[in-house]
């Protein structure tokens, strides 16, 4: 009998002490990645006044449904960005997104700053940027 208490109460506490909590699980934000190759420009560069460049992007759902898309920029440091282009997801698009936005540099030398942002229905955002520096 005494053993079989013992067995009990040992059995008891490995129980309780190998039950682990359940790890939250972290927000993943959608996958953005950039368009490449051909007419596209996926990372930083050094253009012209007054050029075009397109910029692609395509996004997919990991946890939410995707919900919008925004595309922002800053001339010369400034640290607050001017929205371009804001776009709310179709029903059709939750899962998955592309776009191609194209960008005339401005007429006069100086840095310009292109925020390209993907965020999802529970708030999780994934930001990517272009820095074009204009000669």
């Amino acid at each position: 009998m005494k053993n079989i208490l013992s067995l009990f109460i040992l059995s008891f506490v490995l129980l309780f002490f190998n039950c682990k909590k359940k790890k939250v699980d972290p927000h993943v934000p959608p996958d953005v990645v950039f368009k490449t190759g051909g007419k596209y420009i996926s990372g930083d560069v050094t253009k012209a006044k007054k050029d075009t460049l397109t910029v692609g992007i395509t996004a997919t759902k990991t946890e939410d449904n995707l919900k919008s898309y925004n595309v922002s920029y800053a001339y010369d440091g400034a640290s607050t960005t001017t929205t371009f282009f804001n776009y709310l997801m179709l029903e059709s698009e939750y899962e998955g997104y592309s776009k191609d936005v194209q960008i005339i540099t401005r007429n006069q030398a100086g840095s310009e700053r292109w925020v390209f942002s993907i965020v999802d229905r529970d708030g999780n955002i994934t930001q990517k940027t272009i820095n074009i520096t204009v000669q």
